[in-house]
């Protein structure tokens, strides 16, 4: 089991910053990839970026060169810092944690956090 908790969520002007924060209650390195996805009023949940336990990174297209996905060992806490922020990046953004224990595929999500960017 893995429990999530992000933070950082809030109100900015387009253009501005906002730094998201997921900490887990496991040790980072026992999980494969942690992860951001968002969903907007409407629409489907979608990925925005990813960070595997060895360091890779993805991000979606339309965040890629703004958004920074990062993580802290020693916190065991993942980053996503947001930068030059667009009214269409305004979502709920959960944070996500996949495991493989046994051959078997875990998802786990955080409780959310709200985004909006006013234009």
């Amino acid at each position: 089991q893995v429990q999530l908790v992000e933070s950082g969520g809030g109100l900015v002007q387009a253009g501005g910053s906002l730094r998201l924060s997921c900490a887990t209650s496991r040790t980072i390195f026992s999980i494969n990839t942690m992860g951001w996805y968002r969903q907007a009023p409407g629409k489907e949940r979608e990925l925005v970026a990813t960070i595997t336990s060895g360091g890779g990174t993805n991000y979606a297209g339309s965040v890629k060169g703004r958004f920074t996905i990062s993580r802290d060992n020693a916190k065991n806490t993942v980053y996503l810092q947001m930068n030059s922020l667009k009214p269409e990046d305004t979502a709920v953004y959960y944070c996500n944690a996949y495991r493989v224990v046994t051959g078997l595929n875990y998802h786990y999500w955080g409780q959310g956090t709200q985004v909006t960017v006013s234009s």
